[in-house]
């Protein structure tokens, strides 16, 4: 149910690299500050157009020739930018931030702990927080992925906040992750201004319509998750 081929197409030998060795498919995200050493090194490569007014820290980056980093972007890295990415004008990339062939981080959007697959699209005015997404995924515009639960106190005896658990068929999934923002199975969609509660799991091309804010858990590839909500019209007086 959680295995990584679960989610997404790993034909390509190099996608399949970043969850080599992970039994449930959150598992890739504590790995991919290793992957981005392992990507891009200690230094920074720029083979890619970066438009002046960007933003690139000292830190290692690289971005490949086809990739386009536009004026008044923010690339804090560590990261790694593929050929054919963009990162929009507006857009702030935080640590840890892997971008394959052909993704989008739009205007406005923000990613931090992230891996984006080929043809993943967060368009405008997003957050993307320690989450996976998928194949041809898209985030409508106002999307969130939130990473931290409101009530995750650290304890006062460790100083650690709680793991984020899921709860599936009476079975207790531990993550064991205090941050875990959202997975989206290749294909899967949000519609503008959704919530994404931390600790979503969205199977293959599963559609989170507008507006809803989305409780953790697991949702099945192919389903369709609605806001019910009734909308009156009044004369005015």
């Amino acid at each position: 149910m959680f295995s990584p081929q679960d989610f997404f197409d790993l034909s390509d030998p190099f996608i399949a690299e970043f969850f080599d060795g992970c039994e449930f498919v959150w598992d890739v995200l504590p790995r991919l500050q290793a992957h981005i050493s392992r990507l891009v090194g200690e230094g920074q490569t720029i083979r890619g157009a970066v438009a002046p007014g960007a933003y690139m820290s000292d830190r290692p980056i690289f971005v490949e020739e086809g990739a386009v980093i536009e004026p008044g972007a923010y690339v804090e890295g560590p990261a790694f930018i593929a050929r054919g990415a963009v990162v929009r004008h507006g857009a702030f990339i935080r640590e840890n931030v892997i971008m394959l062939p052909n993704s989008i981080l739009g205007h406005a959007s923000e990613a931090k702990n992230s891996l984006f697959l080929p043809n993943a699209h967060a368009p405008h005015f997003a957050y993307v927080g320690d989450s996976v997404l998928g194949h041809n995924t898209n985030l409508g515009a106002g999307t969130k992925l939130s990473n931290l639960t409101l009530v995750s106190e650290k304890d006062k005896a460790s100083g650690k906040r709680p793991t984020i658990k899921l709860h599936v068929n009476d079975e207790v999934y531990d993550t064991g992750l205090a941050k875990f923002g959202a997975i989206l199975g290749d294909g899967a969609q949000t519609g503008c201004n959704a919530v994404l509660n931390p600790g979503c799991v969205l199977g293959k091309r599963a559609l989170v319509y507008a507006n809803l804010s989305l409780r953790k858990g697991y949702y099945p590839p192919d389903t369709i998750l609605k806001l019910r909500q009734k909308t009156q019209t009044l004369p005015r007086r």
